[in-house]
Parts: C-alpha cells; structure tokens; sequence
C-alpha cells in the first residue's frame, strides 16, 4: 500500500506546483538567443502572478500567443513518446500541449511611449541599454517605428535576437497594436532547467 500512496502524493505535490510555483516550457526558435536557444527548456515562476507581481521592462516572460504569432513549423516537437509527454505535460514538467506560448523580453509596460529610430530604441523618450542582445544585433536590427503608445494592460515584447524575431514590431496591425495581454502572460521566465550545459537562474527581478 505504501508504493500507490507515495505516487498519489507525489502526483498531488506535482500538481500543486504547476498550479502555483513552476512550469516548464520549451523554446522554439531562435529569437531569444543568446539568452535562450531553441529547445531550451524553462522554468517559469507562476507564483510570481499569484503574489501581485507585475511584468517590469528587461523581463523575459512566457505568454501565450495572441493569435498568428507562432506559425506552426515553429512549434517543438517531443522525444519523448506520446504517453509519456502527456504526463509529463499534466503535472507540468513539460509544456503544455496543444496551445502556442512564446518567450519574448518586456520593453515596455502600459501607458508607457516605445520608439525604434537607426540603432537606438527609446521608453517614454529614454535610450534603453540592451546588454542581453544577440552578437551583432542593434536595437533596432534595420526597423524603425513608433512612437507606440502601449495600452493600458499590455505589453510591448521583443527578442533578444532582435534580427530573428517576429514580436511586438511585426504585429501592429493587429489587436492591441502588436502589444500582448497583461491576462496572456503566464509569468517570469526563471531558469533554464534543460539541457544541463546551459541551465541557469536569470530574469526574474522580483519586483
């Protein structure tokens, strides 16, 4: 009896933190590299949302996608076989099937003015530092535009890999002026927990 109850409490403290604590999901594509490569797998802290926390600029964060932004060549597939990856996905220690999520970096929050003009990207007038970009990228990786007023309960994100990366600049025709959903954000990216050679704790502020 004891071996069926030690799986029951295992399952349930599983759930419990894919519930509440941390869930794991799997990049898929390059557009936040050197930060994150494809198929990195990584943690994200959902207790963050919980607790109060709301997204700062300079945050990576996973959100799921608004509609159209990840085609479906880019989604991941899994080794793993499909039982196993269900699973594994239930109690949270795999992405979630059947829904898109991407991983993009906040620029700016709500209210605030988001402006890219030759290499120099602008917050409400200011120059922001980018150390995080991919070698070789500028901020502004040959497009210009803005100013973009975010609305209020959005999100303007970009890539790490500013070049290689179909954010917030690609779709402001669409809903929210190519802003996300503060609703849609799943919470701040913590650490890659897979592969071993790159796991590491990075992102989150705490504020």
């Amino acid at each position: 009896m004891e071996l069926p109850v030690m799986a029951a409490v295992g399952l349930v403290m599983a759930l419990v933190i894919k519930t509440c604590l941390f869930q794991v999901f799997t990049i898929p594509s390059g557009s936040m590299e050197n930060t994150l490569r494809i198929h990195d797998r990584v943690a994200v802290n959902k207790l963050a949302v919980l607790s109060g926390w709301h997204p700062q600029p300079g945050e990576p964060v996973v959100f799921r996608d608004p509609g159209g932004w990840l085609p479906p060549e880019a989604q991941t597939a899994s080794a793993l076989p499909g039982a196993v990856e269900a699973v594994m996905s239930f109690v949270g220690l795999a992405p979630p099937q059947g829904a898109g999520y991407l991983v993009k970096r906040v620029v700016a929050t709500g209210g605030q003015t988001v402006r890219c003009s030759g290499t120099v990207l602008t917050v409400d007038g200011r120059p922001v530092s980018e150390p995080y970009l991919h070698p070789g990228d500028d901020s502004c990786a040959g497009l210009d535009f803005g100013p973009v007023v975010v609305p209020q309960g959005y999100l303007w994100v970009e890539g790490d890999h500013r070049s290689d990366s179909a954010d917030s600049r690609y779709h402001r025709s669409g809903p929210g002026g190519g802003a996300v959903p503060v609703a849609d954000v799943v919470g701040p990216a913590v650490a890659v927990v897979w592969p071993l050679g790159h796991v590491g704790w990075f992102g989150w502020s705490g504020r």
